[in-house]
């Protein structure tokens, strides 16, 4: 250790024992750090586990009408050119016009892309990074779901939210389908995160029915798999240079906040906002829902039930889901990412019983006196049963597939470590198999 080094751990060591000896006051909790232990800090391993983890997050601003701030915030950002992005059917909805209403009384220059996919791909995403590519836009704008969001994050790279479910408008991810892999992937990285994300229930109400609950599965699955994800002080490697921390850092008391809370409110509201596009308390909720559940899985990461939904999703054949107004093979993202929970968290509820326990008893399960063998079953009728309250189809035999595909599914999953190194149980591809050959038929 050279000299320099020494002073500094020195000084540490005299102020630790110089400061008030209480957690809420002291850095050192009663001693302070020694210099050995300072080394070994910042001395370590690619097997050496993380020690901290951080709170990154958009800017939400959330309200009925806050839509038509839009303008007045593109002039205080002093933007020149804006990039509107938008689906075909988003851009048909009065949330639409709203936009433009704010941006033409703000005199505000835009143009309009109107062409992204629903579950985007890369070939999708290049066609916006086209667009982006061949105007001079200082600022971007999306006006839709998780989709749209994550598109408009492809093209500024190279937020307003209708659905409640991806919380996109809070993250650093944007996801799409690798056509040449036939599944999907993500880009992750901090920067991605949108400014401000503008939530505004009133056009929640423009959602169908099974829009509405594939989008609330996706908030459950959101707050689920990041409240049982690995910890945060067990993922490895640590990094070198805080800012090599990823995204996805695990578990952890902040992300934990977050995550319960969009539990209990799913118990509350999640099948009124199903069943009555016009109880927008309900759908507002929901809303709020899914930015605090992008919050928890934004800072903590997802697991196995969306590292296995992208294979689903990306090398599904003809399935088209009802209410989603596409032309092509669909199967959406929050319904594909719920039919393997069932199995999911019963195989990963060994691995941390109390959790699931918890978590089956927000959602509105009795866990009095349950014991801790119990916790995957429990947990697991729990949502079985709001999946058939909200009809979703029984397991992927109903998106054509067969036990036969299960390699290629399998296959499809492996490379999502992004993901799957999250889940709080390690799995092998047998693990695998076994996980797609349950969710064949859910009930």
């Amino acid at each position: 250790m050279s000299s320099k080094a020494r002073k500094v751990f020195s000084l540490m060591h005299d102020i630790g024992r110089a400061a008030c000896g209480c957690p809420a006051h002291s850095q050192s909790f009663g001693g302070g750090i020694s210099a050995s232990a300072l080394h070994k800090m910042t001395t370590m391993s690619s097997e050496t586990p993380d020690y901290a983890f951080e709170m990154a997050c958009s800017n939400i601003r959330f309200g009925p009408g806050v839509t038509q701030e839009v303008g007045m915030d593109f002039i205080n950002l002093g933007a020149k050119q804006v990039a509107v992005m938008t689906d075909k059917t988003v851009g048909g909805l009065p949330i639409m016009e709203a936009v433009l209403d704010s941006l033409q009384k703000h005199h505000v220059n835009f143009e309009i892309f109107d062409k992204v996919r629903v579950e985007p791909t890369d070939e999708s995403f290049q066609e916006a990074i086209s667009f982006a590519r061949e105007n001079q836009f200082d600022a971007f704008l999306a006006v839709g779901g998780g989709s749209v969001m994550d598109t408009c994050k492809a093209a500024n790279l190279y937020a307003f939210p209708t659905t409640a479910g991806t919380g996109s408008e809070t993250t650093g991810v944007a996801i799409f389908d690798y056509t040449p892999l036939k599944a999907k992937t993500g880009i992750a990285h901090r920067s991605l995160r949108p400014l401000l994300g503008i939530v505004d229930p009133l056009h929640t109400v423009h959602m169908p029915t099974q829009v509405a609950a594939y989008s609330g599965f996706d908030v459950l699955c959101h707050a689920l798999e990041s409240y049982t994800a690995i910890p945060y002080h067990q993922r490895t490697p640590r990094p070198q240079n805080p800012i090599n921390r990823p995204a996805y850092q695990g578990s952890n008391p902040i992300s934990d906040i977050w995550s319960t809370h969009a539990l209990r409110i799913l118990k509350k509201y999640f099948k009124r906002a199903v069943y009555d596009p016009e109880d927008l308390e309900a759908r507002s909720q929901m809303h709020l829902a899914s930015v605090f559940a992008g919050v928890g899985f934004g800072n903590a990461g997802v697991h196995l039930c969306h590292g296995m939904s992208y294979p689903i999703s990306g090398m599904v054949k003809k399935h088209q889901a009802s209410d989603y107004q596409v032309d092509h093979p669909l199967v959406p993202h929050g319904l594909s990412v719920v039919i393997t929970a069932p199995a999911v968290f019963e195989f990963t509820a060994p691995s941390n019983p109390e959790r699931h326990l918890e978590a089956a008893g927000l959602l509105g399960a009795d866990v009095t006196n349950a014991k801790k063998d119990d916790a995957g079953l429990i947990l697991t009728d729990t949502l079985k049963t709001y999946m058939q309250d909200m009809k979703v189809e029984n397991g992927i035999a109903e998106f054509g597939y067969k036990s036969d595909d299960i390699p290629a599914l399998v296959k499809g999953t492996l490379p999502q470590k992004r993901v799957t190194v999250l889940a709080p149980k390690p799995q092998t591809e047998e693990d695998l198999s076994m996980l797609f050959e349950k969710s064949m038929r859910v009930y």
